[in-house]
């Protein structure tokens, strides 16, 4: 590996904005000259955000069929493959969206084993402001109990709070939320950034590429409730090739995910997160799902054409077959008479129980 590579990890729960992020901030840096190595990660193949991430044309690799934190070596290589010529002045690696004890199971294992290759960047946990100000409500933002106890644990363990998508908030709504989790996580600094707007990445940047304190945390986990919080939700990564005489896919996204979403309100169940990228050549857009409908956000334009091709994945509070059923049905919907489908992948799931390869008890000077 090159010297010295500054490694970022990027943590936050499903939802809480981190490809977005992720995806402006490398260009925030290939504007600076810097070469950028990017991971992606997910219990299964098939990813939105591998897909989108290679969209900034950086050097991307992809962890997948597991965590980073039970799949240690695969991030080990992932990090490898990103700087293979060893010219890679950062790597930015985002962990599953569920995960949590990232401070002993990956950042204290980087800092004991590869302190010679890597200086490893304080651990940035990003949070939805809505959900962030929930959790500090003793709420569950709108979460199962066990779910929100690993939005909780992330919280917990940072180095960094990022507070995402502060576009959304007014200025006063802003502060005052920052000063509550000041108040919750004194031993954690506390920052604001819009991946939107651009607010904030640079002085998050310039915490996170100056400072080398990491993982300044070990908590206490209950892997069972941690399991649980995970094995909640249904996971759903599929990649689907569409074709229908001069469609226009733009509506077709739209109107997936609103279709998704009432399904999702008649059964009252919570989201994690629920993302699609349609692909139509070079065009594609981009769509995603947190919560209510209200939560419906799309980037970009796929046009009209003859083809294209849909990633999807749903992370939903149902069974992996319920969940399997939703989709099939809103699928049928969109195609009719009018559109063809072929399935390329499809795997619905429940992930297993967490078992890290490595779990530090103390902190690694």
């Amino acid at each position: 590996m090159n010297d010295k590579s500054r490694l970022i990890v990027v943590g936050g729960f499903l939802g809480a904005g981190k490809t977005t992020l992720l995806y402006e901030t490398t260009k925030f840096l290939l504007n600076r000259g810097k070469k950028v190595g990017l991971i992606s990660n997910d219990q299964a193949s098939e990813l939105v955000d591998t897909a989108i991430l290679l969209q900034t044309n950086v050097k991307v690799a992809e962890v997948s069929g597991s965590c980073f934190c039970c799949n240690f070596n695969g991030l080990i290589d992932s990090i490898k493959q990103v700087n293979a010529n060893s010219d890679t002045d950062i790597i930015i690696a985002e962990p599953v969206g569920s995960c949590t004890d990232l401070s002993a199971t990956i950042i204290q294992p980087l800092k004991a084993n590869f302190n010679q290759d890597l200086l490893i960047s304080p651990l940035t946990v990003l949070a939805d402001p809505f959900q962030l100000e929930s959790i500090i409500a003793g709420k569950n933002a709108g979460l199962h109990a066990s779910s929100a106890y690993i939005l909780k644990k992330q919280l917990e363990e940072s180095d960094i709070i990022a507070i995402t998508k502060t576009d959304l908030l007014k200025k006063e709504e802003l502060e005052l939320l920052r000063e509550k989790v000041k108040l919750h996580y004194p031993d954690s600094e506390v920052m604001s950034i819009s991946a939107k707007t651009g607010e904030g990445i640079d002085n998050w940047l310039k915490a996170v590429l100056s400072k080398t304190k990491s993982g300044q945390k070990i908590i206490k986990v209950d892997y069972d409730r941690y399991a649980e919080g995970e094995a909640v939700l249904g996971w759903l990564n599929a990649s689907i090739l569409l074709e229908g005489s001069q469609t226009n896919w733009d509506e077709t996204a739209r109107f997936i995910l609103h279709d998704l979403s009432k399904k999702i309100e008649k059964q009252h169940c919570s989201v994690g997160h629920l993302k699609i990228l349609l692909e139509n050549g070079s065009k594609y857009l981009i769509g995603n799902l947190t919560g209510s409908a209200q939560t419906i956000s799309i980037r970009g334009e796929a046009g009209i054409s003859d083809k294209a091709r849909i990633i999807i994945n749903a992370r939903i509070g149902v069974t992996p077959e319920i969940l399997d059923k939703m989709m099939k049905k809103t699928l049928e919907k969109v195609a009719k008479n009018t559109i063809n489908m072929k399935i390329t992948a499809w795997k619905c799931i429940s992930p297993g129980y967490p078992k890290p390869t490595f779990r530090y008890a103390k902190i690694v000077d």
